[in-house]
């Protein structure tokens, strides 16, 4: 079976997934419908399905407590790609607001491990 925090790991990772995928089917000046159902975001809202269960599993030996923070990692990887893939805004501030929520969720990591 998989092991919790690979399920936490793949909740994060399929959750990212998701979230770029849910932007490339918001692209365009279609219509909300067309949006919905274009190929990008149906598979969008698959990932997060998928990253629910991951979590899911992920949670029955990790405290939620830890575990949800955690999830805040995918917040740092999307800002990034975001920057990327669309040119989005990375400025001083959010690279300061990435850098907190990274070393938060270093400081959970160490609490879990039992520091």
């Amino acid at each position: 079976m998989i092991s919790h925090w690979a399920a936490l790991l793949a909740a994060i990772c399929v959750s990212v997934a998701g979230q770029l995928l849910l932007k490339a089917g918001a692209a365009g000046e279609r219509g909300v419908i067309e949006q919905v159902l274009r190929w990008q975001t149906l598979a969008g809202l698959v990932c997060y399905g998928a990253g629910a269960f991951f979590y899911i599993l992920a949670i029955r030996r990790i405290p939620i407590s830890v575990a949800m923070p955690m999830v805040a990692l995918s917040y740092a990887v999307i800002a990034v790609l975001g920057h990327m893939i669309w040119n989005e805004p990375l400025t001083a501030l959010h690279i300061a607001g990435i850098a907190l929520v990274c070393a938060g969720v270093g400081v959970l990591a160490v609490a879990a491990a039992g520091g």
